[in-house]
C-alpha cells in the first residue's frame, strides 16, 4: 500500500519529521550524514569508505569526515578489514540502530498525523 502525496504534502511531512527530529532525537546530522547513516543501516553490509563514496558520488575524505562525526556520536564505528588491511569496514552500533529506529517512528507518527489531518489516503 502506497501513500499518495502531493509535493506540498511530501514537503510538509519532511518538515514535520525534521522538526520533531530536532526536538526529540538528539544528535543533529546534516542531510549528507543522514544519507550515509541510513545507507549503512538499510543496505546490506559490508560497508566501506570506498564503497560509500562511490554510492553517494563523493570523495573518500567527505565520507571520512561524516564517519568521524557519527563515530563521536556513537552511531557507527570503523574497523580495519582483516582480509585487506587497506579497507575500513563501517559497523553498526546499538546506539545507531536505536537512533535510526527513532527516526522511523517519527516518520510513521508524522505520516499518520498528516494523513488524518489532511485526508491523505494510504
Amino acid at each position: 500500500m502506497g501513500l499518495e502525496l502531493r509535493p506540498s504534502d511530501a514537503l510538509g511531512l519532511w518538515h514535520a519529521v525534521t522538526l520533531e527530529h530536532v526536538r526529540a532525537v538528539g544528535p543533529d546530522l546534516t542531510v549528507r550524514q543522514m544519507a550515509i547513516l541510513l545507507h549503512i543501516y538499510l543496505a546490506p553490509p559490508p560497508h566501506t569508505v570506498r564503497g560509500l563514496a562511490a554510492t553517494l558520488g563523493v570523495t573518500k575524505p567527505v565520507i571520512t569526515r561524516a564517519l568521524d562525526t557519527m563515530g563521536h556520536m556513537g552511531l557507527v564505528r570503523r574497523v580495519r578489514d582483516e582480509r585487506d588491511r587497506r579497507n575500513v569496514i563501517i559497523k553498526r552500533t546499538v546506539d545507531g540502530a536505536l537512533f535510526v529506529e527513532k527516526i522511523g517512528d517519527i516518520i510513521i507518527a508524522e505520516g499518520r498525523r498528516l494523513s488524518s489531518a489532511d485526508g491523505v489516503h494510504a
